[in-house]
């Protein structure tokens, strides 16, 4: 067996990493970010699967085609689908067996052989960088996913090529980066705020000693929900200035709801964000523009009800674990989502 990797095989993104020297590396795509979007485009006609940020680049004029969150359909039934499930831009329907199924173009396709397709754009990353074939890889997984969830994740890495030697839950992985070689015993809540989905996991370390407590969260709240909140206040403006209704057209609705997105991450470190869309919808007469400026404390009353939810698994998760607040040495931030300052 040669070297393995690991990947972090997100809702929103993906991440791929070596060991070296004992420590781990993060490996940066083509296009150089750390970061990799779980996103795939399938090309009109059965042409190219595009992967990533070229992927996310063209999923405007491409809406119905690019696949995006699809790790929330993985190993589940079509019957656990919820109205919300089946807002999404892709069409999802029901296989011969009750599985959820993406169509495109009369075309079937499961979650796991769409995941398929980012597992291997991270092993493409990692065979770039380090110049050698890669066939080995532990895939991580939220520590909520069931039998089903964890099995098709194995498979999706079967069909990209990969032998799966380990599936590691998302906190534990956290909890390894953190706690290598501590000595001190410690008591650590793993806070997992990422793009589609929240974990909250308590886990005692001590040496090499990993031990979970206890774990919840919610399968459906992180970054997309606070975009999708972002996206619906920004396309009311909209209306209300222009008369249009951006929701009416995909390619509008796409870049409103990018703008939203970068709106959202510009306000973790600035304190207001402006939003230019010009050409964003037209009428007969002609054209309309749309800028706004969005402020940091305006996006916190916004996503108010989204961060609330957040309280109640943690709550739950030290009341499975019989602790109490004051009993946790440390809170360890995961996911993109915690750089919101509130």
């Amino acid at each position: 067996m040669g070297r393995a990797i690991g990947i972090d095989l997100g809702t929103t993104n993906s991440v791929v990493a070596f060991i070296e020297g004992g420590r781990a590396e993060v490996i940066p795509n083509a296009e150089g970010g750390k970061t990799t979007p779980s996103m795939v485009l399938y090309a009109p006609d059965g042409g190219q699967v595009i992967v990533g940020e070229l992927a996310k680049r063209q999923a405007m004029t491409h809406t119905d085609r690019t696949i995006r969150s699809i790790k929330r359909f993985m190993g589940m039934r079509f019957e656990e689908l919820n109205p919300d499930d089946l807002k999404c831009s892709y069409k999802l329907v029901q296989g011969s067996e009750g599985e959820v199924l993406v169509e495109i173009e009369g075309r079937q396709l499961t979650p796991e052989q769409i995941s398929a397709e980012v597992l291997k754009k991270m092993v493409t990353t990692a065979e770039d960088f380090l110049g050698e074939a890669i066939d080995t890889a532990v895939i991580t997984v939220p520590a909520y996913f069931n039998d089903s969830q964890r099995t098709a994740t194995k498979r999706a890495g079967e069909l990209a090529g990969l032998e799966v030697i380990r599936i590691v839950n998302e906190p534990t992985a956290a909890a390894l980066a953190y706690g290598l070689k501590r000595e001190a015993m410690e008591r650590v809540a793993i806070f997992d705020f990422g793009g589609g989905t929240f974990d909250i996991s308590i886990l005692d370390i001590d040496e090499d000693v990993f031990e979970v407590k206890s774990t919840n969260g919610d399968t459906r709240l992180g970054g997309d929900a606070i975009d999708l909140i972002l996206t619906e206040c920004l396309c009311r403006a909209i209306q209300e200035e222009t008369g249009v209704d951006p929701q009416d057209f995909p390619e509008s609705y796409q870049r409103v709801y990018e703008a939203a997105e970068r709106c959202k991450c510009e306000l973790s470190t600035m304190t207001e964000a402006v939003i230019s869309l010009p050409f964003i919808v037209s009428d007969a007469s002609g054209p309309k523009h749309f800028n706004e400026t969005i402020s940091r404390e305006q996006l916190e009353d916004l996503i108010e009800p989204v961060l609330a939810r957040l309280e109640s698994p943690c709550r739950q998760a030290l009341e499975d674990a019989r602790l109490k607040p004051k009993d946790i040495t440390h809170v360890l931030l995961v996911g993109g989502s915690t750089r919101i300052p509130a």
